[in-house]
């Protein structure tokens, strides 16, 4: 990514070159997740490569990064941008250090790399089956109409109550610029509580905007342009205002999100019946149709930590820049999703999500 950047402004040999070792990179990515996930997710000690231990996963994150501070008697900000790059935090950080010292980590993001099930998993420490299992009146399974992310608050609560973390804390989830601003005005009364978790879903919009829209499309016609964009809102955000505001007092942040996205190239036909979900990244039924060679496919949700509506169900995962389609009309919607930002499936921009621990200057 810091080559990248580096040499955005560069000759289109670089540039491709930068882009082509990308590419292989994923590659090689996508053959690790497949021959390690089981052990990444059950944290066997055979999943360590190397000598390394196994990473960071989403079920980890309150754990390993959130109660350490808390248990110091520090005030945490849990800042959650939603569907927010590695990339994009390069491009940001730079305003950020005027008022912080900070800590750069990463974490992987669970499969699928989608809001279901990644920020599920975050928020309650548990790997999606777990939590399907565990309460079920808090997990909502894709077939099912209601919004699959309604009891966030819940399942934070249910975390910290587990791990014995009777604190006082607040969640947020901010879709406008307006309640943003709103909850600015009142942050002196968010310094009370141990942790307070904010949810901003901008930049998820936006790329989700990019497939509807033909000029937002045009706006972030590519990784560069897309950067860019995120660097002109954040400068303007509520967000950035709102670090500024927490950086007078002596309370810590963590910046992260859920999972990232990645601009897709490939579309791949696919087969399913009428309850199989809309995801371009991932599917989940009991008639999927594909090429087993072209796809991460999962016979037993259950050995990956997944939910199975049905006895029959399975999960496919796109990889690299591919995307499913369905045979009819195919190059229609290929037409439309080609080149747009998509998330659900298994690459190094899905999976590999920053972590960011901040310290405001003053205190220094």
């Amino acid at each position: 990514v810091r080559w990248e950047l580096e040499l955005e402004h560069s000759n289109a040999v670089l540039k491709e070159m930068v882009e082509n070792q990308k590419e292989e990179a994923n590659v090689s990515f996508t053959k690790l997740v497949r021959r390690n996930y089981i052990n990444w997710i059950s944290k066997n000690e055979a999943s360590k490569e190397g000598g390394s231990d196994y990473p960071i996963m989403s079920c980890d994150l309150f754990k390993e990064y959130v109660f350490p501070i808390i248990d110091k008697g520090e005030n945490v900000y849990f800042i959650l941008i939603d569907n927010f790059r590695l990339d994009q935090w390069e491009i940001v950080k730079d305003i950020i250090s005027e008022n912080y010292d900070f800590s750069e980590n990463l974490y992987f993001s669970i499969l699928p790399t989608a809001t279901p099930y990644s920020r599920n998993a975050m928020f309650s420490g548990l790997m999606p089956l777990q939590i399907s299992k565990k309460y079920p009146n808090l997990w909502v399974d894709e077939t099912e109409d209601m919004g699959k992310n309604e009891h966030e608050e819940e399942l934070i609560s249910s975390l910290l109550s587990r791990w014995g973390r009777d604190i006082s804390f607040s969640y947020n989830k901010l879709n406008t610029n307006c309640e943003a601003e709103r909850m600015i005005d009142r942050i002196k009364d968010f310094d009370k509580n141990l942790l307070n978790v904010m949810v901003f879903n901008f930049i998820d919009i936006l790329s989700h905007a990019g497939t509807e829209s033909k000029t937002i499309r045009e706006l972030a016609s590519d990784d560069s342009a897309y950067r860019s964009l995120t660097r002109s809102w954040f400068t303007h955000s509520p967000i950035n205002r709102l670090l500024k505001k927490i950086a007078e007092s002596d309370c810590r942040v963590i910046i992260t999100s859920d999972h990232g996205s990645i601009r897709v190239k490939k579309g791949l036909r696919v087969k399913g019946d009428n309850e199989t979900n809309s995801n371009l990244r991932y599917k989940l039924g009991r008639s999927l149709a594909y090429d087993p060679k072209l796809v991460f496919d999962i016979i037993h949700p259950e050995n990956y930590g997944l939910p199975a509506p049905n006895i029959s169900t399975r999960y496919i995962f796109a990889q690299n820049r591919d995307f499913f389609l369905y045979p009819n009309n195919y190059n229609h919607f290929l037409n439309i999703f080609n080149d747009s930002y998509q998330h659900g499936g298994i690459s190094m921009e899905e999976m590999m999500v920053p972590l960011i621990t901040l310290s405001p200057k003053k205190n220094k």
